[in-house]
């Protein structure tokens, strides 16, 4: 599990990174701050020059940051935010880690991120969004395609279970980013049909490698041409 706890300890840090750098104690419950603003994501923020007004004065951002796509994956609004995700992207990894290997395991974590970047910048939104929420919905879909493809319907056990309350969260509560939500599963379910295929249905080695790479590329490629368009 050395990928998943890798990633939970970026995650903390940077939470905990955010809380010394910008001295906010807001960035504890929840509140936006100026980490947010120049690391968070939304399509208004790649499109144009917009002005905030944070606690320390006025931000600037400046369109174009495409690095935002993936930095906002890593970013957390609040304890309880970064909380839950850990704890899901910890159950997740001890899943499938250990069943697909650490580099195929990255990838698909990646390409989940990415995912969700694009569902932020398709559906749009003004607020900025942040959060690996999408990394770990596309773990949860795709461990829930992993079980339908080896006969086992998902919907009988915890992980079906758990993406339908999550889902039904998702849409039930405001506030909550959607579009990274359902990117994330669109991609992770992607990934999963050809990485977590048993080995009767196997795909070829190398598209285990290359389905996630092509899904994270063309997330990255659809969010520019949205945004540039």
């Amino acid at each position: 599990m050395l990928v998943t706890m890798t990633l939970i300890a970026f995650n903390v840090a940077i939470f905990i990174g955010v809380l010394l750098f910008t001295r906010d104690a807001g960035a504890l419950t929840g509140s936006v701050t100026d980490a947010h603003l120049r690391f968070g994501l939304s399509r208004e923020v790649l499109a144009q020059q917009i002005r905030w007004q944070s606690a320390d004065g006025v931000i600037v951002t400046e369109p174009y940051g495409w690095y935002r796509l993936v930095t906002s994956g890593f970013m957390h609004f609040g304890v309880i935010h970064v909380a839950f995700n850990m704890y899901f992207l910890y159950v997740l990894g001890r899943m499938l880690e250990p069943a697909m290997g650490r580099v195929q395991f990255l990838l698909l974590y990646m390409a989940s991120l990415l995912g969700g970047s694009l569902g932020v910048i398709a559906i749009g939104g003004v607020g900025i969004t942040a959060g690996a929420s999408g990394a770990v919905f596309g773990l949860l879909a795709a461990a829930t395609i992993g079980l339908w493809r080896r006969g086992v319907n998902p919907f009988t056990t915890g992980i079906g279970a758990t993406l339908i309350l999550n889902l039904f969260i998702t849409f039930a509560i405001p506030g909550i980013s959607i579009g990274g939500h359902v990117g994330g599963i669109i991609a992770g379910s992607i990934c999963g049909l050809v990485m977590l295929a048993p080995s009767y249905k196997s795909f070829p080695k190398w598209a285990s490698y290359a389905t996630p790479i092509a899904v994270g590329a063309v997330s990255v490629i659809a969010s520019v041409v949205i945004v540039t368009s």
